[in-house]
Formats: structure tokens, C-alpha cells, sequence
């Protein structure tokens, strides 16, 4: 396999959602092989050896959830599942089946690219470990130990709100688009519950005791994403 270059099965029913997913990530190095079955996806699963399968819900002939199962009893190929669904029963079920991450519809294609990059990595080995301490302005980021503070305040984050602070605070000054962000701070199986960029961003926020209408450690740029400053005022 040429280096860089990512081979996916999709598994989707509807042709021209399909079609168009993988005209556009073939745009990025994607090469994407298409079933548009359960019995078809199983079938090449078996025969190729694919750096990932993103994996519609509902499907004819079989669920998207037997396929996950039957495909992960013998093989740990990385699962994206994509449904309609949103209920939380749904997600949890896909990630007991075996899933790695969760796309629901209506979705961004540049959000499943940076899953399917994220998941690939992840399984490559390729995911560059946090191994150094960062200080922006009062903000200081221990990833030894996930330890954050702001003015000698001990913040109290998540395992993937440190990830996402880290990737800001390693590229303080620079716009990071959502779809960075999703790369660079990706998260496990437990992460995949809540993927919303600005929810996460959010809360962060709201850790770092930043006015979410006027905030001056991290900002919103309009149409562009988001950047961590040192929070002095211009």
C-alpha cells in the first residue's frame, strides 16, 4: 500500500450518499471500496484487509449491527458506525458490538475524514504522545500526569478536554479549524457519545472561567475556528 494512502470499505445502502462520500475522500488519499449490503460487506471484509469500515446502521438484509459483530470476532479492523439514529441506547449498542467511533446523519464529510484519519492512526500506532510540558500566559499543561492549571488553579478536565486544550495550547496563536481539532484531539470509544467541536469547546470555557461572550483565552474566529491566546487584551 502506497504510504499515506487510507483503503476503506463503506457500507452503505443509499448510492448516491455513497457515491458522493467517496468522490469526496478520494480527494484526500481515500481509497474507498463500496457494499451496499450486510451480506456484501462481510463478503469483503473476509477477502481484503482494509485500514477501516465506516458501517451504515441500517441496512438491507442485515443490520449494521450483526455485520459490526460478525466482523469483529475475527478481525479488529477499525469500525465507524454511520446511522440516522441518535439515541443514546443506539450509540452504546454499537460500541458493545464492537464499534470504534459513531457518525450520525446528517454528517459532515470533512468530520468522517477526520475519523476515519483519526481511527487509522490510532491503529497504525501513529498517534504522537503528549510528552511535554506547556505553558501559555497563566495556563500550564502537564501530560505526565493530564494536570491542568490556570494561575495555580488545578482545572478539572476530562481526559479528551486535556487532549483538545493541549492541541490549542501546542499551536497557541493559531486557528484551528473543527476539523483539526477532531485529528488532533481524537478520543476513544467514550468519546465517540458527544463529538460536537463547539459543545466541547464550550466547556472549556466554562473550566477555564472565560466569558463565553466576550472570551479572551479561547476564541471564536468566525468561518475559520478556534485559537487559544495567552489572554492578555490587545
Amino acid at each position: 500500500m502506497t504510504d499515506g494512502v487510507i483503503h476503506i470499505l463503506l457500507v452503505e445502502d443509499d448510492s448516491r450518499i455513497a457515491q458522493m462520500t467517496a468522490e469526496f475522500l478520494a480527494r484526500y488519499q481515500v481509497v474507498v471500496s463500496l457494499a451496499n449490503d450486510g451480506k456484501e460487506a462481510l463478503r469483503q471484509a473476509q477477502q481484503t484487509r482494509f485500514d477501516a469500515i465506516v458501517l451504515d446502521l441500517m441496512l438491507p438484509s442485515m443490520s449494521g449491527l450483526d455485520v459490526c459483530g460478525a466482523i469483529r470476532v475475527r478481525s479488529d479492523v477499525p469500525i465507524i458506525m454511520v446511522t440516522a439514529l441518535a439515541e443514546e441506547s443506539d450509540r452504546v449498542i454499537g460500541i458493545e458490538r464492537g464499534a470504534d467511533d459513531y457518525v450520525t446523519k446528517p454528517f459532515s464529510a470533512r468530520e468522517l475524514l477526520a475519523r476515519i484519519r483519526a481511527v487509522v492512526r490510532r491503529a497504525r500506532g501513529e498517534l504522537r504522545p503528549l510528552n511535554h510540558v506547556v505553558s501559555v500566559g497563566q495556563l500550564r499543561l502537564d501530560p505526565s500526569s493530564l494536570r491542568a492549571s490556570l494561575a495555580g488553579r488545578e482545572l478539572e478536565l476530562t481526559s479528551y478536554e486535556f487532549s483538545l486544550l493541549y492541541a490549542l495550547a501546542e499551536r497557541a496563536g493559531q486557528v484551528l479549524s473543527r476539523e483539526q481539532l477532531l485529528d488532533l484531539a481524537s478520543g476513544g470509544a467514550e468519546e465517540a457519545f458527544d463529538r460536537s467541536i463547539d459543545v466541547r469547546i464550550w466547556k472549556l470555557r466554562q473550566k477555564l472561567g472565560d466569558d463565553a461572550r466576550k472570551p479572551r483565552l479561547l476564541k471564536t474566529v468566525r468561518g475559520a475556528g478556534y485559537v487559544l491566546t495567552n489572554g492578555i487584551q490587545d
